[in-house]
Parts: structure tokens; sequence; C-alpha cells
């Protein structure tokens, strides 16, 4: 008979990815995790919890003031030799396994004692709204560094990061990237689980491993976007379209063909109009609302995302 998870030292964790749209940038609320961005972490109790999600929403909210909405499970992390997340305290040092969720919400307000961290502030490399970022230059110089003559490492570097003109850049792909990076040394996280000299920080670094579960969070919701209308639960209930191609280039880092974009919404039946004009102070437009179902009642899917421009 095998050993239970106390006797074998371990101890499940569960890890929140709440994501938002502010000011057209995508942003995640964190916590401080000894000086260092977080997620909302806490560990699961097998003896006095009833479910994860349970677990999950209680500590989100003890931790954060927020109340989660729709969650769904990410992964389970817990590779050996990664802070995944680091062992807890004291002379047990039992080993973690971390089940990560994603939510999302439209309701970015400041709650106490946790902030909005802008998403490209810790993975400067996936906004390319204009085009590459100067960050680019940095990781192409490290991973030619770490690739050497390795002509494998060399390909999978170029795919990932599109490093030579012509190559289709992927945006769902943001685990793999950050995985090559920390693969190289190039990220901080990797430096840490090393006892390594840290590099020159590529993005903010976060607490344990949670910039991986961040980035398997946001990989799974620009996947999403194609074929499910999350698109929806980031934007407020009534809104411009140009607000709404805000909304989907904030999190898919692309600067998105406008009317390509507002063509694709239009034929999904992703909207219908208020029969409101907005009452800014520039040009006014019309605002519209979620649509829900087809004129069948039929869920609606998701946007697949027009060429960059």
């Amino acid at each position: 008979m095998g050993a239970r998870g106390d006797d074998a030292g371990i101890r499940i964790g569960l890890s929140a990815v709440v994501m938002a749209v502010r000011d057209r940038q995508a942003v995640v609320l964190t916590i401080d995790g000894d000086g260092e961005a977080a997620l909302p972490f806490g560990p699961f109790d097998p003896v006095t919890d009833r479910t994860f999600e349970l677990a999950l929403r209680a500590f989100v909210t003890v931790q954060t003031g927020f109340h989660l909405g729709f969650v769904e499970q990410l992964y389970t992390f817990g590779d050996l030799g990664r802070a995944s997340p680091r062992a807890t305290p004291g002379p047990d040092r039992r080993r973690e396994v971390s089940v990560g969720y994603l939510a999302l919400t439209h309701e970015a307000a400041e709650t106490p004692g946790a902030r909005w961290t802008p998403v490209f502030d810790l993975f400067p490399w996936e906004d390319r709204r204009n085009g590459p970022p100067v960050v680019m230059d940095a990781i192409a110089e490290g991973l030619s560094r770490w690739a050497g003559a390795d002509a494998q490492r060399r390909a999978r570097a170029d795919t990932l990061f599109a490093l030579t003109p012509g190559l289709r850049w992927n945006e769902e792909r943001v685990l793999e990237r950050y995985e090559l990076l920390y693969e190289a040394g190039l990220v901080a996280e990797a430096a840490r689980d090393r006892d390594e000299p840290f590099p020159p920080p590529l993005g903010r670094a976060m607490a344990s491993d949670h910039r991986r579960i961040l980035a398997t969070g946001l990989g799974r919701l620009r996947s999403k976007l194609k074929y499910r209308p999350v698109l929806f639960d980031l934007a407020p209930e009534t809104f411009s379209l140009f607000e709404l191609q805000a909304v989907a280039e904030a999190v898919s880092g692309l600067t998105l063909h406008k009317q390509n974009f507002r063509r694709g919404v239009e034929r999904a039946g992703l909207v219908e109009p208020t029969g409101v004009m907005s009452a800014t102070g520039g040009r006014p437009a019309e605002l519209f609302r979620f649509a829900c179902s087809d004129a069948q009642g039929a869920p609606l899917g998701g946007l697949p995302l027009p060429a960059q421009r």
C-alpha cells in the first residue's frame, strides 16, 4: 500500500489566476509574497475543506477581499526541483503540489491587501501590439548564447519567439515560451531554483512558481477566445465595438484589424445593439451587449482573431 500524502511529505495548495482588463491593459490579482508579487494561494485541508473550489473561494476572499465568480481548473503543478511552490517552512519541509485555477472578471476594483498587476509587466515579450517589444533583443541574444551550435535548440527558440522574419507569432504558446526562458536560465525563477546568480530581469519575477502558473492561465485564456465567448467575461455590461476590440487586444497582445474584427463579431452574432449611444466627450458610439445565444437559442462560440495589421 502506497504512502499517504501526509506520510510522503506532500501538501496540496490552490492557486488562483484572477484576470481582468483595466485601462486597456490585462491585469492579474496579486498579493505580496515575501516582497514579490504572488497569486492568491492557500493550502487545501482534507479534514475541513469539502472541495478544492470552495477552499479556493474562501481564501481568495480572505486574502484579497475579492469574491470569485466562475472559475475553471487549469493544471496541477508539482515538478521536483522547481519551486512549485516552495516546500513548506519548518522541520517537515513537505513538498507542495499546486492546483491552479483561472477566473475572469470585468470588475477590477482595488481591494485591501491586494493589487491588480499588469500582465505584461510580468511577460513583456507577450505584448506585441506595437510590434516586437524592446526586450526581444535581450531574449534573442540570451537564447542564442544558450543554444550555441545545437540546431534543435536554435529551431525551438526560433519557432516559439518568431526570431526569423516571416515566422508567425503564436500568441497561445505563452507557457512554452516561459518554460524555454526558464530552461535557458534567463528568468530569475530559474536562478533562484538553481542557487545561481540572478540574470538581468526579463519581466518582473513572481514568488514561488506563480509566473509559470500565470503563463498557463494566460495561454488558456488566449486559446479560449477563439472557441468560447470569454471576451465578454472581461468586458463591461455595455460597450462600443472599439472598447470590445481593446479588450481582445489587451488579452491577445496583438493589434487587430478593425474592420475584420467588427465583421467577425457581427457575423458570429456575438453582440446585439442596446439602442443607446455613448455619452463620452468624443464622437458618440453605439453601445452593444453580449447576445448570450443565437437566434435559435444555441450557445455562442468564440471569435477567431483577425490578422495583425
